[in-house]
């Protein structure tokens, strides 16, 4: 995830930096910023100044935020795929 965020231009960076720190510390948050998508599984919601949307897939273990996935979204649902590989990290994480 590290490499996805870095090759983003630095005000979508700091946009999506921020609103991660939202969800951080100030837990818990709902919409605009955060919504759950089940089995334990939340995502941040960034509206990036590049006019793109792009998405964080995060759960917790030991109340520690783990961030699973990020991608720009491209559609309007939540790709399967995007989702299945969250939830297989963060099984991984929580074992």
């Amino acid at each position: 995830m590290r490499e996805w965020l870095n090759e983003l231009p630095r005000d979508d960076q700091r946009t999506i930096g921020r609103d991660i720190a939202k969800v951080q510390f100030g837990w818990p948050i709902g919409l605009p910023v955060c919504r759950p998508l089940g089995h334990g599984l939340w995502e941040v919601r960034s509206s990036l100044p590049s006019k793109r949307e792009a998405r964080v897939l995060f759960g917790f273990h030991d109340s520690m935020l783990i961030a699973l996935h990020a991608f720009v979204k491209k559609t309007k649902e939540t790709l399967a795929e995007d989702l299945t590989l969250a939830r297989r990290r963060l099984k991984e994480a929580t074992s």
